[in-house]
């Protein structure tokens, strides 16, 4: 089969749309069959239980919706190079194409992956669509890249930014279609066990769904966003963190229509566009510093005498008992809904880190395995922005007072009641469905009694200071040395 006739595959990863799709659009130009394909390869088997849960239901509907189309989405399991070369040979294909990625997992198997295919004589092509500007296209002065958030959004708040490609409307089959796995073979919702029910009816998933969203959100919401987005019980941001990162909407699709609500004079349209560029910046430190996902971005923070052990006060975190209401509200939101509103992740965060010690990595990996819209670069930028760590950090002796903040974004304890049982007097479908998806292990039941606080707030913020003390006076000595 010719080159120009030879089927291309499609090697879909957090990318599950049809707008917005520049390998997609191009393939379709080209007028050669498509064949869809989605390999649980090294890097996704990685996932945590909420992610592969949310992942499957992402796989279902974008199958369903390439179906619309006469096209089907195949599903092979195994190492990502093996997999793809296996079907090019399977389909004749001359070529696979795919979006680029950027944290470093999925840089390493992508590279592997090209280097094999290219060497084998395929046209292995990678394609932009995951963020709205390159790494590598957005530098400083100097020729660097931006470390700090502020300067990066003024870099390019009024850089021009590409409009989406539409949504084919048909797409070139091959004469015959591969085998593919059945998704359920994969078990991907099973590490969820009982809690997969409970997640169901929060998640907003497929690219319809996605579009509907943002229209609700620029037609209401976002005109008080700036003011109101920091009240968790209040529905005042978009949720699109949960789509964008499995790619059900792009980027700039939303870009687009942020700006327009923003040139039709709706307040908060520009400082929603700061979020959406504050995804960036994370994306862009972790191509450029890659060890942020894993490590202490300041290396200086080694020697910070964080605790790395997972003992009682880390589990009680977890289940939502460390006695302080609006940290405990936001762990069980998290186990409910697969989301935690973002002012919460900063309190509990702060939390853990702060009045309790503990490393930042462990509630990095919590998040991992809990969070429906788990994202590597926004997760490590996060947890290391609240510990005092990473880049453009929140400066460590900013510690969060978990009183004083719901005082002042909870004040009337709307949300606080919404998640904990043992606080309200009529506890509502949310508190509840908390006790249906937890572990059996950890023995709660709704009638258990409020806990005492783990630890003193004022005694916990002031053991931080000391210790945060202590690491500048022993960072300070060595470089007296």
């Amino acid at each position: 089969m010719s080159e120009t006739k030879s089927p291309i595959i499609l090697w879909f990863r957090r990318d599950f749309r049809l707008a917005e799709h520049a390998a997609l659009s191009e393939a379709v130009r080209s007028g050669r069959p498509i064949v869809p394909v989605f390999v649980l390869d090294e890097v996704v088997e990685t996932y945590g239980a909420a992610p592969k849960w949310r992942l499957d239901a992402a796989l279902r509907l974008f199958d369903e919706r390439l179906k619309s189309l006469g096209s089907r989405l195949i599903l092979r399991r195994g190492r990502a190079a093996d997999v793809l070369a296996s079907l090019a040979k399977e389909t004749g294909a001359g070529a696979i194409w795919w979006t680029r990625a950027y944290d470093p997992d999925a840089i390493a198997r992508d590279t592997a992956v090209k280097s094999s295919l290219a060497s084998a004589g395929y046209d292995a092509r990678s394609f932009a669509g995951h963020l709205l500007f390159e790494p590598w296209s957005v530098k400083t002065k100097q020729g660097g890249f931006f470390k700090v958030y502020t300067p990066m959004w003024r870099a390019v708040r009024d850089r021009p930014v590409e409009r989406a490609e539409p949504a084919p409307q048909q797409m070139l089959s091959p004469n015959s279609w591969p085998d593919s796995d059945q998704l359920e073979s994969w078990g991907l919702q099973l590490a969820m066990n009982r809690g997969g029910d409970i997640l169901a009816r929060h998640a907003c998933v497929g690219e319809a769904r996605a579009l509907d969203r943002l229209e609700h959100f620029l037609d209401g919401p976002v005109i008080g966003y700036k003011e109101r987005r920091d009240f968790p019980a209040e529905e005042a941001t978009s949720r699109l963190s949960e789509n964008l990162t499995w790619g059900e909407i792009g980027p700039r699709t939303i870009w687009h229509a942020g700006v327009q609500a923003m040139n039709d004079g709706k307040p908060g349209a520009e400082h929603f566009l700061k979020e959406l560029v504050w995804r960036e910046f994370s994306y862009h430190l972790a191509y450029h510093s890659p060890e942020i996902i894993s490590s202490n971005w300041r290396p200086d923070w080694s020697s910070f005498p964080w605790q790395e052990d997972e003992d009682e006060a880390v589990l009680r975190w977890k289940m939502g008992r460390t006695g302080v209401p609006l940290v405990d509200a936001a762990m069980r939101q998290l186990y409910v809904t697969g989301y935690m509103h973002n002012r919460c992740r900063m309190i509990a965060g702060s939390y853990l880190t702060k009045h309790l010690l503990k490393h930042w990595r462990i509630g990095q990996q919590w998040f991992e395995d809990c969070l429906i819209d788990w994202d590597p670069a926004a997760n490590a930028m996060g947890w290391q922005w609240v510990a005092g760590s990473g880049p453009d950090a929140s400066p460590f002796f900013r510690i969060f007072n978990p009183q004083t903040q719901a005082e002042k974004f909870d004040g009337k304890k709307v949300y606080v009641h919404r998640y904990l049982a043992e606080l309200s007097q009529d506890p509502g479908r949310d508190a509840l469905d908390f006790y249906q998806a937890c572990p059996h292990c950890w023995q709660l039941a709704p009638d258990d009694t409020y806990p005492e606080q783990m630890i003193d707030l004022g005694s916990g913020r002031r053991r931080a200071l000391a210790a945060y003390e202590q690491m500048k006076s022993r960072s300070e000595g060595r470089g007296d040395a």
